[in-house]
């Protein structure tokens, strides 16, 4: 029994009582409130590498202890891999963001099928103990000599080690925790307490959810780009004269973005891509061309001007051979004729004239085979041309007929390219298209400019382009860098069944009477040949003679 002599003792013990119980509920509170911060921080945090390294630097600060591991669990459930090691008195950071870790996995079976025990993380991770060390030297049931190695290799000496399972929300091991060697203020090293045993378990706790939800964050994201890229694929599929066009007009806006990024130029110095938005010019680009789901293949590869199912200049040079056969007659009939008249004069007169006939013949198909190509522009006097051979008149069967009929005429007077108006329209729609498809997917925020830069590939900086017919500062930056890269691809396709490829000096000037027509961005055009993006695109994806010299004359 405790007697008490006067008050003043009574008021010092309970001055005493009162005071430690004030220092254990401001440090209760103040451990409480730290990891109420961390929790935080980790639901804020989707990136998984970032995560783990936060996980483990918090935890190795919340114990105050020199080193730490952090493994996580194969899909599989047979092995440990090694994540993130620090170690802060051996400037030792490996993992995440940092050195990559090349260290084999920790076999949680062995060969014959056993519980791999041996180790402290794989039992801690086999039967979710809590494993609390003073001394690794200095205990028995557990193999220390991967850890021994490498203190003998640093001149380390690890000693306390506190090991915690990660649990998920369902209760299921995911990872493990491995804290070492903890120091007291004057870094000596020291055990771990229960208090750093029972804090960093709910710290583990909260750390295995952030994990699993940053996992699968990053597994739907990673379905999301499997499917871009499916649809991609299938859209390129759909026509054998683009395959891979999609993908490579990627490459080349995310080489511009890039190059925008990096710029020291004054009109591009406040721009600055963090990885999210560099991901939503890529996703942008992969989807520029999903609205081409909806054009009839037989538009997006009419490689002439009469191509349907099948290319119809096989009809007309069908029609040309009877016309061809039909003058053979005549000539050979009257030929007998004026040979029984034994009239020479007339016979040569008739040579002569289907001689030139046949000649005006050939040349007239030549010349629509030539039309047909769609390689050249088809001025006036060509298309006059088109409509006289068109209406030359020849006998099928019993009737007359047009040489060329009136689509065909309308066709092979397209003045460039291969497509009739209403064959462009299909074609144009595909941007339209795109806006609308993608305007109903429910992008994450992170990705909500994805239709708006998609959609806008087609558009042009004197607003006379589609499909919104967007002009100056309506056009996003990102949308300019994906009308660049569309062009520079289409011209530099060596696929395209309509032309031959172009060398890089050809694009170069093309694009500069685009600049000079107010249809793409100056800026971006000049930083793309300046940065010498042509060059480092053309040495993996162009043939070796497209790869010539480029001037810059505007």
């Amino acid at each position: 029994m405790i007697h008490f002599t006067d008050n003043r003792d009574i008021n010092s013990l309970l001055n005493s009582v009162l005071g430690e119980v004030k220092t254990f509920t401001e440090k209760q509170y103040s451990h409480i409130k730290k990891l109420n911060e961390i929790g935080i921080a980790l639901s804020a945090e989707n990136d998984l590498d970032n995560l783990l390294y936060m996980i483990l630097h918090q935890a190795k600060k919340f114990t105050n202890a020199d080193g730490g591991t952090l493994y996580l669990k194969s899909d599989d459930g047979k092995n440990l891999s090694f994540k993130v090691v620090e170690t802060d008195s051996l400037d030792i950071r490996m993992g995440s963001t940092f050195e990559e870790i090349t260290w084999p996995p920790l076999n949680l079976y062995l060969d014959e099928g056993r519980e791999n025990r041996q180790m402290v993380a794989t039992y801690c991770a086999l039967t979710g103990e809590i494993i609390n060390i003073d001394d690794v030297y200095n205990i028995k049931g557990f193999n220390f000599e991967g850890t021994k190695k490498f203190d003998a290799g640093t001149n380390y000496r690890s000693k306390s080690m506190l090991v915690i399972p990660m649990r998920n929300y369902e209760g299921e091991i995911i990872g493990v925790l491995q804290l070492l060697n903890r120091l007291d203020k004057y870094g000596n090293k020291i055990s771990f307490t229960k208090e750093d045993k029972d804090l960093t378990l709910s710290l583990a706790s909260q750390a295995a959810v952030s994990i699993t939800n940053a996992k699968l964050v990053s597994d739907l994201e990673g379905l999301l780009n499997a499917i871009i890229k499916t649809i991609a694929t299938a859209i390129d599929e759909k026509s054998p004269y683009t395959g891979g066009h999609i993908k490579r007009v990627a490459k080349v806006a995310i080489m511009l973005a890039n190059a925008v990024d990096k710029s020291e130029k004054s009109i591009y110095k406040p721009i600055k891509y963090n990885k999210k938005e560099i991901e939503e010019i890529r996703i942008s680009a992969w989807m520029h061309d999903i609205g081409k789901i909806t054009t009839p293949e037989h538009i997006m590869d009419k490689s002439t001007k009469l191509e349907t199912i099948f290319d119809k200049i096989e009809l007309v040079e069908s029609r040309f051979e009877i016309i061809r056969r039909d003058l053979k007659i005549n000539y050979l009939t009257k030929k007998m004729k004026f040979q029984e008249e034994n009239d020479s004069e007339k016979l040569e007169l008739l040579e002569k004239k289907y001689r030139t006939e046949l000649k005006h013949l050939s040349d007239d198909l030549e010349f629509i085979k030539e039309a047909n190509i769609g390689s050249e522009f088809m001025s006036d006097d060509k298309i006059v041309r088109v409509k006289e051979i068109g209406a030359r008149k020849f006998v099928l069967g019993s009737k007359k007929a047009f040489l060329l009929t009136e689509d065909e005429v309308k066709n092979l007077c397209i003045r460039k390219g291969t497509l009739n108006d209403y064959e462009r329209d299909k074609i144009n729609e595909h941007a339209d298209v795109t806006i609308k498809m993608l305007n109903q997917l429910p992008f994450p925020k992170k990705l909500s400019r994805v239709p708006e830069i998609a959609g806008g590939h087609h558009e042009k900086i004197n607003g006379k382009g589609y499909p919104l017919g967007l002009c100056g500062s309506e056009l996003s930056l990102e949308a300019r860098i994906l009308a660049i890269a569309d062009v520079f691809e289409a011209l530099t396709a060596p696929d395209r069944p309509y032309k031959d490829p172009k060398k890089l000096s050809e694009v170069a000037k093309i694009l500069g009477f685009m600049v000079k027509d107010e249809e793409l961005d100056e800026d971006l055009v000049r930083l793309f040949f300046e940065e010498n993006l042509h060059l480092e695109y053309g040495e993996g994806e162009l043939r070796e003679e497209q790869l010539d010299e480029v001037n810059l004359n505007f």
